[in-house]
């Protein structure tokens, strides 16, 4: 691939712990990159299960449908705040957690770098998932617009003690960009309208709340729920449109976006949007062409993708 700068890992590892998750890292590929993730083990390994588990326990939530995972997306039940009248009071002392793991993974990562297994120059990475994906994910749609405000202010909060906690030169800032698709491309019924525009200005409002100082981009995915996308994207069209919105957006550097590239896509049609990328320089992009299940995947499919690319990596030029 046309000037690869290393490899880019977006969170979550099938192992036990986040001590293994870092050892494992940095044995394998140590030497390729910039930032080393907790593995997103624990209660975390399943994404926004982690925060429905959460608020379904709280008093004052109750749960609409039944959990049914023989179907699916369509087999996940949905929160509702019994008085909607308290929601933004509702969630000014909810602790979404991530600070909490994040802060028990980083002085594991502390440990590993000053024994020398991780390397000086590592950063420790986090995620967060976007407070669309929770808003919208789990919650009754009447409730969205009142959910979504004052559940990204408590994830702001969260953020905010976190980054008050780690050294600005130790850390980087990944938003997980999923449910977001979801609504984009229709895939979930009784979502809220989202165009791509005002997805990349959400999205841009999101990377400004990290201090520039702090490297931060975005995943860009389709969802890995039982290890299914949600749907399957035709081409990287809808991608690259939101990351010209996001660049358009955001006042500060977005130092990486990590695309989605179905594990065995070749049509040349479906890389052809890349040739009108515009990022700034300084930005990083990667394209997740590891196959998921490697036996199902046709020899000599990872080489084709890279071959395609790189057909159109050479004509990007950077936005301004």
């Amino acid at each position: 691939m046309t000037n690869p700068v290393g490899a880019h890992l977006n969170g979550g590892l099938a192992v036990a712990d986040a001590e293994t998750a870092m050892r494992e890292i940095a044995t394998r590929i140590g030497d390729r990159v910039n930032r080393i993730p907790d593995g997103e083990t624990g209660e975390r390994n399943n994404w926004i299960f982690f925060q429905v588990d959460r608020l379904r326990s709280l008093p004052g939530v109750e749960t609409v449908g039944v959990f049914d995972p023989t179907r699916g997306y369509d087999g996940l039940p949905k929160l509702r705040i019994t008085d909607q009248s308290v929601v933004a009071e509702f969630f000014e002392s909810f602790n979404p957690g991530y600070a909490d793991a994040y802060l028990a993974s980083y002085g594991t990562f502390t440990s590993l770098r000053g024994d020398g297994t991780i390397p000086g120059n590592v950063r420790f990475q986090v995620q967060y998932p976007t407070p669309f994906a929770t808003a919208a994910g789990w919650f009754v749609p009447e409730q969205v617009p009142a959910v979504l405000p004052a559940y990204t202010a408590a994830m702001l909060r969260d953020l905010n003690r976190l980054l008050a906690e780690i050294p600005p030169e130790d850390i980087a800032v990944q938003w997980d960009v999923a449910v977001e698709f979801g609504a984009l491309t229709g895939s979930f019924p009784g979502f809220p309208d989202l165009t791509s525009a005002e997805a990349g200005r959400d999205l841009g409002r999101l990377l400004d709340a990290v201090p520039q100082d702090i490297p931060a981009g975005l995943h860009l995915c389709y969802g890995d729920y039982q290890h299914v996308h949600f749907k399957q994207p035709e081409s990287l069209a809808l991608q690259i449109e939101l990351i010209g919105h996001v660049a358009a957006n955001a006042r500060r550097t977005v130092n990486w976006f990590a695309i989605t590239v179905p594990q065995n896509e070749t049509r040349p049609e479906f890389f052809a949007p890349l040739a009108d990328l515009r990022i700034k320089d300084g930005t990083e992009v990667y394209f997740g062409i590891v196959p998921y299940h490697v036996a199902e995947q046709p020899e000599g499919t990872s080489a084709a993708q890279i071959a395609l690319i790189d057909a159109h990596v050479a004509s990007w030029r950077p936005h301004s």
